[in-house]
């Protein structure tokens, strides 16, 4: 017996603490990038990562932040405005996985459809580059407006504009609270679904499925083959994920593109 209990309290001596879970800081916007990431936190702590979200309301600092090692990674964007960011700010930013897409849809209080269209009416663009030459792109499609040729294409590039369109460029978070100022505004869906408007009932237009503009998962370079990149990236593009986007979100304008 006296053996035993030696035994015993030796194995209890000896007994390391278990390995606190290493941190995956990732900035994300509010919707639905939060709860996509939500969705994988469990499935990085089966890895022994602990997921830990920043949040972020604007498309700029999420990655100057990432640029600073504040985060790990980013989850909020496009690749077209990454690569424009990285451009501009000299960043070292690279995309490691598609994750969804968000249709850039066209949202009215004073219209029906969008051939209610008068002349002189008003419309809200996003300010920033890709986002612009997106909405734009979608007006065009639309026959509002014609535009020159060009990837990031801005209001100085209508050429057409036959009802001579009154057009307010602003800041993507703050069109959906421009509403009642405008005639219409071309909202980003995580901006649009924030204050309520379901994409696939409530726009007038909206982008096509087939579209580019992929949000992805974003790290610094140097982090491009880490094990964390690897098992964040799994994480995310994993079958529960998927199913989710697909049961909760596709009714809100929000596709899985993996």
């Amino acid at each position: 017996m006296r053996r035993l209990c030696l035994c015993l309290l030796l194995l209890v001596t000896f007994v390391l603490p278990a390995r606190a879970a290493e941190e995956i800081v990732v900035g994300v916007t509010p919707f639905p990038h939060k709860d996509i990431m939500l969705k994988a936190k469990p499935l990085l702590e089966k890895e022994g990562y602990k997921l830990v979200l920043k949040e972020f309301t604007d498309y700029v600092q999420p990655n100057l932040a990432l640029a600073s090692k504040l985060l790990f990674a980013n989850f909020f964007q496009h690749e077209p405005y990454l690569e424009n960011m990285n451009k501009e700010k000299n960043l070292k930013l690279v995309s490691i996985g598609k994750v969804h897409i968000e249709p850039l849809g066209v949202y009215s209080k004073k219209l029906v459809k969008l051939e209610d269209l008068k002349k002189g009416d008003s419309i809200s663009v996003p300010n920033d580059p890709t986002n612009e030459a997106r909405a734009l792109r979608l007006l065009e499609a639309h026959g509002v407006i014609g535009i020159k040729p060009g990837s990031l294409v801005t209001v100085a590039d209508i050429v057409t504009n036959p009802l001579n369109i009154k057009f307010h460029e602003l800041e993507a978070a703050q069109l959906p609270r421009a509403l009642d100022d405008v005639t219409c505004a071309v909202i980003n869906t995580n901006f649009a679904c924030e204050a309520g408007l379901i994409p696939t009932r409530d726009a007038l237009a909206i982008e096509s499925s087939d579209s580019p503009y992929a949000n992805v998962l974003v790290i610094r370079e140097e982090d491009e083959n880490s094990p964390k990149a690897k098992a964040l990236l799994k994480a995310v593009q994993s079958l529960e994920v998927r199913v989710f986007i697909e049961k909760e979100l596709t009714s809100k304008g929000i596709v899985p593109a993996f």
